[in-house]
C-alpha cells in the first residue's frame, strides 16, 4: 500500500518554484505605464553624465545670457547638443581652450592658497626680538641716526638717475627713503688708510652690492643683503663698522672692560676666523696711519677664552662671535652689550637653519638700547625674510640676482658617477685645472677616506671637519690659502663664506642633501669676477628632489643640462612658476614648491619625532 501511494507521488510533476522577482516583473508589465522619454531628454541626461553640463554653468557664470543657453542646446534635427550652429569650429576650439585656461588658472589659485596655508602654518610666531623688550612692548620706529651723509652732489642728482645706475647694475631695492648708490669708495668717505688698504688688496671700485649697501649702512639703516657668493658682501658691514668705531673712539675713547659697540656673529668657526682676520688688516691701515687704536675680538669654539678676555678688559670696539661661545660668555657674565649698537649676521638663514635659533633670540635680550641690525646671505628664502623682518626697523632689501641664484662666473658640470668608482675617478677629474682645488664631501668618514686616498697617491692635501680640533683645522686652512697644499677636502664647514684666492675647481664627491649647500659650496671658485669650475658628482642613491632642484637651477644658469638630468620630470611641474617667485618659499628650491618641499618634510618629522632641542643641537655643534 504505501509502495503504491510512493510510486503515484513520483509519478505526479514536481511542484514548481516561483520566484519574487518573476512576480514583480509580472506585475509591473501589467499595472504600471512607462511614459515615452524624447530623444532630446535622453541624450541630455548622457552629456550631463559627461560633464558637458557643468561646462555650460561656467559659460553661465561668465555672463552668457539665457538666449545663448537656449541655442547651446541641441535641437530636434539631432546637432550634438552643447555646441553653437552659427560658430565655426575654429571659434568653438578658441572657445573651449580659454575654457580649459580658466580651469587652469583656477587650479593654480588653488595651489597658491594651499601654499600661503602652508608657509602661515610653518611660519614663526614668535618675533626675533629679546625678551624685554616684547614684554614691556617696546617697539622702534626710526632708524639709528649717524653722521654720516653722501656727498651733495649725489643728493642732488634726481631719484631717476638713481634709478638709472641701480638698473644698470641689476640692484633690487625694496624699503622706506633708500639712500643712494654710491659708485666709489672715495664718494662714501671713507678714511685714506682704509682707501689705501683697499687699493693693496686691488680693490679698486665697489661691486654692486657695497655701492647700495655701504652707504645704506653708513646711513645707520637695517638692512637684509641678498648677494650671489663672492661678489663682496663681508666689506658691507666690516668697512662701517670700522668708520662707526674710529668716531667713537676719537670722540670718547673706550675705557677698561668696555664694549664691544660692533658684534659680528657667523655659523662657523672658520668663517669667523676669516672675517676677524679682515677686520684686523683695515685696523692695521688705520692705526699705521696714525688713527686711533681700533680693538677687535675673536670669540670661537676651540680658542681659549683668556685671548679675548685680554682684548676686552682692555675695551674692545668690534668682537667677531658663533653663537656657542657667545652665548657661553655672556652667560658667565665675560661680556656685556650694553653699548652695542651694531649687530651682524652673516649667512643669517644658515644659522637659523643649523638650530641655532633660540641661541640668537636670547643674544638679542642682551642688548640693552636700540641697535643697527644686518642681515647676510647668498640664500636667503621668504620664510628667513620674513621672520626676520620682525627684528629690523624699517629695513632696506638689498637684492643683487636671485636669493640662492648660483654664481654665474662658475661653470657647473654634473657628471654620473656609480659610488664604487668615485674615487678612483676623482683623480681623473684633478687634471682639468691646476690646484689650489677644494673637494667637499657630506660625511666626516668620506673626508678622512679621500684625504688618505690622495697622500697614498702623493698629492699634497690637508682635511678639515667638525671631528678635528681648532688648532688643526685652524693650521690645515691657512696652509691652503697660502698655497702650501695644493687639495682642500672638507665637508660643509668650509663651504660657507670662506674666501680662498684663485681657487679655479670645486669638486662636489656628492651632492648635497640641500641645493643651498650646493650654491654655497660652488661659490668657492669664480670669485671676484674670476671664472671657476665646478663638478659635481650624482648617481641613483641621490634624492630625486634633489636632482630636479639642481636641475632647474642649471637651466637658470644657462648651463648644459646633462641627459640623466634633463629625463627627470616633476608631478607639479606645472606650478614651479607662479609668478610669485620661483620655486618653493620655503628653502628657495627651484625644482619644487613648498607642498612638496623635502626639507620642509624633515623638519616637521624631526618635530613629530621625540629628539629633544639639546640632542639636535649637539648634532649639528658637532660639525661647528
Amino acid at each position: 500500500m504505501s509502495e503504491a501511494r510512493s510510486s503515484e507521488k513520483a509519478t505526479e510533476d514536481p511542484p514548481r518554484k516561483r520566484y519574487r522577482r518573476d512576480e514583480l516583473s509580472h506585475s509591473e508589465s501589467e499595472d504600471e505605464y512607462v511614459p515615452y522619454v524624447p530623444v532630446k531628454e535622453r541624450r541630455k541626461e548622457q552629456l550631463s553624465k559627461l560633464g558637458r553640463l557643468t561646462q555650460l554653468k561656467e559659460q553661465e557664470q561668465r555672463g552668457k545670457s539665457s538666449s545663448e543657453n537656449e541655442h547651446d542646446e541641441e535641437d530636434e534635427d539631432g546637432q550634438v547638443w552643447g555646441r553653437k550652429s552659427n560658430i565655426s569650429l575654429l571659434d568653438q576650439h578658441t572657445e573651449l581652450k580659454k575654457l580649459a585656461e580658466a580651469k587652469k588658472e583656477s587650479a593654480m589659485e588653488r595651489q597658491l592658497k594651499e601654499e600661503e596655508k602652508i608657509l602661515e602654518s610653518v611660519a614663526e610666531k614668535k618675533a626675533l626680538m629679546g625678551v624685554a623688550e616684547l614684554a614691556k612692548g617696546i617697539q622702534y620706529e626710526d632708524p639709528i641716526k649717524t653722521s654720516w651723509t653722501p656727498p651733495k652732489y649725489i643728493l642732488a642728482m634726481p631719484e631717476e638717475k638713481h634709478e638709472e645706475m641701480r638698473r644698470q647694475l641689476r640692484i633690487l631695492v625694496e624699503g622706506e627713503d633708500v639712500p643712494p648708490p654710491t659708485r666709489s669708495f672715495r664718494e662714501m668717505k671713507l678714511h685714506h688708510a682704509i682707501l689705501s688698504g683697499l687699493e693693496r688688496k686691488g680693490i679698486i671700485k665697489p661691486s654692486p652690492i657695497q655701492v647700495q649697501g655701504i652707504p645704506t649702512v653708513l646711513a645707520g639703516r637695517d638692512i637684509i643683503g641678498i648677494a650671489f657668493t663672492g661678489s663682496g658682501k663681508t666689506l658691507v658691514f666690516i668697512l662701517p663698522l670700522i668708520m662707526f668705531c674710529l668716531e667713537q673712539e676719537t670722540k670718547l675713547p673706550f675705557i677698561k672692560d668696555e664694549g664691544p659697540y660692533g658684534l659680528i656673529i657667523c655659523p662657523s668657526r672658520e668663517l669667523a676666523k676669516q672675517t676677524f682676520d679682515i677686520i684686523r688688516y683695515y685696523c692695521e691701515c688705520l692705526t699705521a696711519s696714525g688713527a686711533p687704536e681700533i680693538r677687535s675680538c675673536l670669540a670661537i669654539g676651540g680658542v681659549p677664552v683668556s685671548e679675548s678676555l685680554e682684548v676686552i678688559h682692555r675695551g674692545v670696539h668690534i668682537m667677531v662671535a658663533t653663537p656657542g661661545r657667545l652665548m657661553d660668555m655672556l652667560d658667565k657674565k665675560m661680556v656685556k652689550l650694553d653699548v652695542c649698537r651694531y649687530l651682524c649676521m652673516d649667512e643669517a638663514d644658515r644659522m637659523i637653519d643649523m638650530g641655532f635659533e633660540e641661541d640668537v633670540r636670547t643674544i638679542f635680550s642682551f642688548f640693552c638700547g636700540q641697535r643697527q641690525t644686518l642681515l647676510f646671505s647668498a640664500t636667503m628664502p621668504k620664510k628667513i625674510q620674513n621672520f626676520a623682518r620682525s627684528a629690523l626697523v624699517k629695513p632696506v632689501t638689498i637684492n643683487v640676482g636671485r636669493a640662492g641664484a648660483a654664481s654665474m662666473n662658475v661653470i657647473q658640470e654634473v657628471e654620473y658617477v656609480k659610488q664604487e668608482a668615485k674615487i678612483v675617478y676623482l683623480l681623473e677629474c684633478l687634471q682639468k685645472t691646476p690646484p689650489p682645488v677644494l673637494i667637499f664631501a657630506e660625511k666626516k668618514q668620506d673626508v678622512d677616506a679621500i684625504h688618505e686616498y690622495l697622500l697614498l697617491k702623493g698629492v699634497e692635501a690637508v682635511a678639515i671637519h667638525g671631528g678635528k680640533d681648532q688648532e688643526e683645522r685652524s693650521r690645515s686652512v691657512e696652509a691652503f690659502r697660502n698655497g702650501q697644499k695644493d687639495l682642500l677636502v672638507a665637508t660643509d664647514v668650509a663651504s660657507k663664506g670662506l674666501d680662498f684666492p684663485n681657487v679655479q675647481h670645486v669638486i662636489n664627491y656628492d651632492m648635497p642633501d640641500d641645493v643651498e649647500n650646493y650654491v654655497h659650496r660652488i661659490g668657492r671658485t669664480g670669485r671676484s669676477g674670476k671664472t671657476g669650475i665646478a663638478t659635481t658628482f650624482i648617481n641613483k642613491a641621490n634624492d630625486e628632489s634633489v636632482l630636479l632642484d639642481l636641475k632647474h637651477l642649471l637651466i637658470e644658469a644657462k648651463q648644459k643640462v646633462p641627459p640623466f638630468l634633463a629625463e627627470l620630470q616633476s608631478e607639479n611641474e606645472k606650478y614651479l612658476d607662479l609668478g610669485d617667485g620661483r620655486g618653493c618659499s620655503y628653502c628657495g628650491g627651484l625644482g619644487h614648491r613648498i607642498t612638496d618641499c623635502p626639507k620642509l618634510e624633515a623638519i616637521q618629522n624631526k618635530q613629530a619625532s621625540n629628539i629633544g632641542r639639546r640632542d639636535y643641537l649637539a648634532s649639528n655643534a658637532a660639525d661647528y
